[in-house]
């Protein structure tokens, strides 16, 4: 069975950090591009970390750029670091896995029609 499954959301404070996890099952996870989206309340869906496949460059949305990590693991995972949290970051995190060629990593996180599996997500709430 192919699926995606987050773990690790949670409440935290301004200026505090989670780091999310995502397992993938039934595919060979890093043969694709790995992408972070979230999707605050009332706002559209976005990428924010996307990790190309192949020469595993990445590419961060300027709003999280410096706070936020994407990287790989092993056991086909993948993971996202957080620090220095800010109420905007609130939103429901969602794992992707995209098997298209893009040419660049920023092209993955702005692709979002093209993900080809989705886990259904984890809660971030940054909260005082």
């Amino acid at each position: 069975q192919v699926q995606l499954v987050e773990s690790g959301g949670g409440l935290v404070h301004p200026g505090g950090s989670l780091r999310l996890s995502c397992t993938a099952s039934g595919f060979t996870l890093n043969l694709h591009g790995r992408a972070w989206f979230r999707q605050a309340p009332g706002k559209e869906r976005e990428g924010v970390a996307c990790l190309r496949r192949g020469d595993e460059t990445t590419y961060y949305a300027d709003s999280v750029k410096g706070r936020f990590t994407i990287s790989r693991g092993a056991n086909n995972t993948i993971y996202l670091q957080m620090n220095n949290l800010k109420l905007e970051d609130t939103a429901i995190y969602y794992c992707a896995a995209d098997r298209n060629p893009y040419d660049v990593a920023s092209a993955l996180c702005r692709s979002e029609d093209q993900v080809d599996f989705w886990g259904k997500g984890t809660l971030v709430t940054v909260s005082s």
